[in-house]
């Protein structure tokens, strides 16, 4: 907690004023997406009990999102529209032509292998992007010094979360195992891009 407000980080603020709004009304809107849809409320309480947590948390969490980051759709339903388009998109995980898949196949990724965990898994190939690749050229392949999921994960633009969670693709990945544990989901394949944006897009499954 702070004693005083901390300031808006100004990524935030720019994105907000180039889309013409303002952060009242982001709030305003994501609150009434709330307020008026008690399936959704049903939704989030549902899952809150799942994993053990107040709803409170989530409904926090996705408020702040829509406030600070982008901005809400009016109604769920438009959420489950955007989801199926992602079935018919062609989309792909890779950087310069290599797939990401194949990537973490390379030799530096050797100590990643025996993981079963997607969580630990995923985060000890991030950290592996950070110390071999990360603005470093390996192979003859220059790499820019970005996020692991920026440069990888991000099939439109760099930095893209999405959906009610506003979550990213490499958090799908690493948060799959549990998921599908606790809440009896398919587990995400990072060979199925459309798959992992579906299931980020879709309010039932992200």
């Amino acid at each position: 907690r702070n004693a005083v407000q901390p300031d808006i980080p100004g990524a935030s603020s720019r994105r907000t004023q180039a889309t013409n709004t303002t952060f009242q009304a982001k709030y305003r809107k994501v609150y009434a997406l709330l307020q008026n849809d008690a399936e959704l409320r049903g939704k989030i309480r549902k899952v809150a009990a799942a994993y053990g947590i107040d709803p409170m948390h989530i409904v926090g969490a996705i408020v702040g999102e829509h406030t600070y980051n982008v901005d809400a759709y009016d109604h769920l339903q438009t959420y489950y529209v955007k989801a199926m388009s992602y079935l018919s998109s062609k989309l792909t995980f890779a950087y310069e032509g290599e797939d990401v898949g194949d990537f973490v196949q390379r030799p530096e990724f050797k100590k990643c292998a025996g993981m079963d965990d997607s969580y630990d898994l995923w985060e000890c190939r991030e950290q592996v992007w950070n110390h071999a690749f990360r603005g470093k050229t390996v192979g003859g392949t220059s790499f820019p010094n970005d996020r692991f999921g920026a440069t990888f994960f991000q099939p439109y633009y760099a930095g893209q979360t999405f959906g009610l969670g506003q979550l990213n693709p490499l958090t799908a990945l690493q948060m799959s195992d549990l998921v599908h544990k606790v809440s009896g989901l398919p587990k995400l394949d990072v060979e199925d891009p459309n798959a992992v944006y579906k299931t980020i897009m879709d309010p039932d499954l992200t």
